[in-house]
């Protein structure tokens, strides 16, 4: 497989009251055409912001991309204009935003939104862009397409509005389709429900899918790759199944152990203790030090470089010292 999008050394920073921030610190991905990769982290750890910096979203100011690389399909983003940006958006690249009620337009329909993007991509007529929309309802399974293509977004239930936001970035069968916590605040049924329609239209339109989530059981589900991602770093990053079973960084260890296993008898809640260090507070060494039980005065003093170890390569000391 070809990679469809290169990160490299990528590096974003905002103008805070406490002076600039790194919000991402050196991050580096690749997806390649037709596979899923997952991005996995907490709250707060740079999973967003890496999506945003691909999408040309950064709010700047006070955000911006202070080096590194962003090529889709070998063509820089990084230095791409606003007018290239937005041709792009869309067109080859799409975003599934994790709160579809603030990102659909409430005094649109639904259908009018779709139709919108269908337009301005595609260059066809109001008649043509409507009757697209409506096919495209119906292919993500909402049920009577033409009267949901009516209908305002506060009128659909959250499922099908997250499905509305599926049919809108598939719109112009886009190369690589980007998921920001596609099921947040929805049951676990409609979850599996839209993890299954991701995986359609992957199989029908051949879109990489790059899945931003903090849930481990999503990535079991949906990735072929994992990266995991931890105050703005990539600390680890292999395939979905040496991430499952052999996690290497303590972080990516804690991440998995917080999922109860019924199959084994173990239903206990686990928890990783505290929480990510704020941006600007982190210091010379590794930012999860101070979580982690294995630390030494090196990680304290040394930030870790993500390097290969065992099954795959992790940023940690205790890793590539052999202490755990």
């Amino acid at each position: 497989m070809s990679a469809l999008l290169e990160i490299e050394d990528l590096n974003v920073t905002f103008n805070t009251r406490y002076g600039a921030v790194t919000a991402l610190d050196s991050v580096s991905l690749h997806v390649n055409a037709g596979e899923t990769l997952g991005v996995v982290g907490e709250s707060g750890c740079g999973k967003s912001i890496t999506a945003l910096s691909v999408m040309g979203l950064i709010p700047s100011p006070p955000g911006r991309i202070a080096g590194g690389s962003i090529r889709l399909n070998g063509e820089e983003l990084t230095t791409a204009s606003p007018a290239r940006m937005r041709a792009i958006r869309g067109a080859e690249a799409a975003m599934i935003f994790q709160e579809p009620m603030t990102s659909l337009n409430p005094v649109f329909t639904v259908g009018a939104q779709i139709a919108e993007a269908i337009m301005l991509h595609q260059k066809v007529g109001a008649d043509q862009a409507m009757r697209a929309a409506v096919a495209l309802l119906d292919r993500v399974g909402i049920p009577s397409p033409d009267a949901r293509a009516r209908d305002y977004p506060h009128q659909l239930s959250g499922g099908m509005r997250q499905r509305v936001m599926i049919a809108m970035a598939v719109s112009c069968r886009p190369k690589m389709l980007i998921a920001d916590e596609p099921t947040t605040a929805l049951d676990v049924t409609v979850q599996a429900q839209i993890f299954d329609l991701l995986n359609e239209i992957q199989r029908d339109f051949g879109a990489a899918i790059v899945l931003i989530t903090h849930d481990m059981g999503a990535i079991a589900e949906m990735a072929d790759r994992v990266a995991v991602m931890y105050a703005g770093r990539v600390i680890e990053g292999a395939t979905a199944d040496d991430v499952l079973d052999h996690p290497q960084h303590p972080y990516a260890r804690g991440l998995i152990d917080c999922i109860p296993n019924i199959a084994k008898g173990d239903a206990a809640l686990r928890e990783i203790p505290g929480v990510v260090p704020p941006l600007h507070l982190l210091g010379a060494g590794c930012a999860f030090a101070a979580r982690c039980a294995h630390a030494n005065n090196r990680c304290h003093t040394e930030k870790p470089k993500l390097a290969a170890h065992g099954h795959h390569p992790a940023a940690c000391h205790a890793v590539q010292e052999g202490r755990i």
